[in-house]
């Protein structure tokens, strides 16, 4: 069987880094995207160069790492032909990276901080899907090509001070609905995953935000009583990549630990 290819953004470190690892741990080819550099508006460091190397290292032959925007068009488009010219094609494309900002009503949102948000994790996911999908589209029929975005539990229920980032992580689920319904017929899929508090950089930054002393406080909110690990978000991600998630198109996976139920 032919190796199936990805390309995953976000991915220098948390649920993004996680996604790659776990498909290059099943055989997959995969580009992995950040940009690796920090963003106006967002009061956190975000992923470096060099963790986006070392998770290529980890897995070398199987794992290309880009430094790219994905508010960039262009940029996503160049990761798509590298895809192509050395995986031979492209299956799945998963949209992990966003930011988090707030923490003050959102009459107090500053616009560099609800431009982030909206730029990073709404305007980034449609990048990609611009980018990806006419790739997807190119492989022969039948084909079983795969789109996911990372929404969030914040897309479902209101967080106190995080209407903005409640805003886009909505704004992507209907994305998905939308871009699922352009793509009826065609063998692909487009799905979200909407993880509950996860130990990641974000979610320490959402403590921060809340001047909470232990990021292990959000914990309360969640069925299962504790924080969930990246690498648990990134099982559910994987499954949609492939090929037996094909009746799964339009609609959410609430990988969140029962923080909606």
């Amino acid at each position: 069987m032919t190796e199936r290819v990805a390309i995953v953004t976000g991915a220098a470190r948390g649920i993004g880094a996680a996604v790659v690892s776990l498909l290059a741990a099943e055989g997959w080819r995969v580009v992995a995207v950040d940009i690796c550099a920090d963003l106006p508006g967002v009061g956190y460091p975000l992923g470096t160069k060099q963790q986006l190397n070392a998770l290529a290292r980890r897995w070398p032959g199987s794992v290309l790492d880009v430094v790219a925007d994905v508010r960039n068009l262009d940029a996503l488009k160049e990761a798509v032909d590298l895809a192509e010219r050395e995986f031979g094609g492209l299956d799945a494309a998963v949209a992990a990276a966003a930011v988090m900002a707030g923490g003050r009503p959102l009459w107090e949102t500053t616009d560099t901080e609800w431009d982030a948000l909206f730029d990073n994790g709404v305007r980034g996911v449609a990048n990609l899907a611009r980018a990806c999908v006419p790739a997807l589209l190119r492989r022969p029929e039948p084909r079983s090509g795969r789109f996911v975005a990372l929404a969030s539990a914040a897309g479902h229920r209101g967080l106190w001070h995080l209407a903005g980032y409640n805003a886009a992580k909505h704004a992507v689920v209907g994305l998905i609905r939308g871009l699922a319904t352009d793509l009826r017929g065609t063998g692909i899929t487009a799905t979200a995953v909407s993880p509950g508090s996860t130990r990641t950089a974000m979610l320490d930054a959402s403590a921060a935000l809340y001047d909470l002393e232990d990021v292990a406080e959000f914990a309360q909110h969640q069925l299962i009583e504790r924080l969930l690990e990246p690498e648990e978000v990134a099982a559910a991600v994987c499954w949609l990549c492939g090929e037996n998630s094909s009746a799964i198109t339009g609609t959410v996976v609430h990988a969140d630990g029962g923080f909606t139920a």
